[in-house]
């Protein structure tokens, strides 16, 4: 159920998106602060918390490893692959037809990556045994995959890539996540004794992916007072949640 939400969030902001081409950057800032604050508090009260709870009187140090690990390891996945930062669209300047598939595909590659530890995050969270807290993360992922699916269909079909393909490679980037969740569930069942590092590990992608992509992007176009309003609307939906759930 976790691996089929995720992915399947992502593959609703696909299809969102063949509705809403161009959607003005002050609603799309808002939509993306809402889901950083959703995966902010998603990673604290679902993640880091139980990660330091679990792991006993090495619980702090156990965490500190596993946050540190796993904003390492998505900072050597970004130097490996070449980033795109602006994903709300293409460019203006011409390309050639070559030349503009090839930077389709890397912003298509860099969703891609951070998608596989998204997924862990989730799966780890449904490994852990804790219902309330892998609702909780499942749901900070799923409302953060929606408007990114959303966004990675226009500049496919700004770039010249038909809808039915465009739509198919959007589908496959919702299916990496899938992998991503049976990963980390799988190897925490294998081993409970990693479960505190990996949740914390998943809880340090995440703080990864909300500094270093969601909220420079949120701040880019001058509407960062909307954008910060609305990652502190997240924040208190998912507390929220996470209390009435828990």
């Amino acid at each position: 159920m976790t691996a089929l939400g995720v992915g399947g969030a992502t593959v609703l902001g696909s299809l969102l998106g063949f509705l809403f081409h161009h959607i003005p950057h002050k609603w799309n800032d808002a939509i993306l602060g809402f889901a950083a604050g959703v995966m902010l508090a998603a990673s604290f009260v679902g993640l880091i918390l139980p990660s330091i709870q679990e792991g006993g009187r090495q619980g702090a140090l156990i965490c500190t490893a596993g946050l540190v690990c796993g904003a390492c390891f998505l900072n050597a996945a970004d130097r490996l692959t070449p980033h795109l930062h602006h994903i709300t669209g293409v460019e203006t300047e011409s390309h050639a037809h070559n030349e503009a598939l090839d930077k389709i595909m890397l912003f298509v590659l860099a969703i891609a990556i951070h998608n596989l530890p998204e997924g862990m995050a989730a799966g780890v969270g449904a490994g852990s045994g804790d219902w309330g807290n892998s609702v909780t993360v499942t749901a900070g992922i799923m409302l953060q995959n929606i408007p990114e699916g959303m966004i990675i269909i226009s500049p496919m079909v700004l770039g010249g890539v038909r809808k039915g393909r465009a739509f198919l490679i959007g589908a496959f980037t919702g299916m990496i996540e899938v992998a991503g969740v049976l990963i980390g569930y799988f190897a925490v069942s294998v081993s409970a004794a990693l479960l505190p590092f990996a949740m914390a590990f998943a809880g340090g992608t995440m703080l990864y992916i909300i500094s270093d992509e969601m909220i420079p992007e949120t701040h880019s176009h001058g509407f960062e007072r909307m954008a910060t309003y609305s990652l502190i609307a997240g924040v208190i939906v998912m507390l929220l949640m996470d209390f009435y759930i828990s």
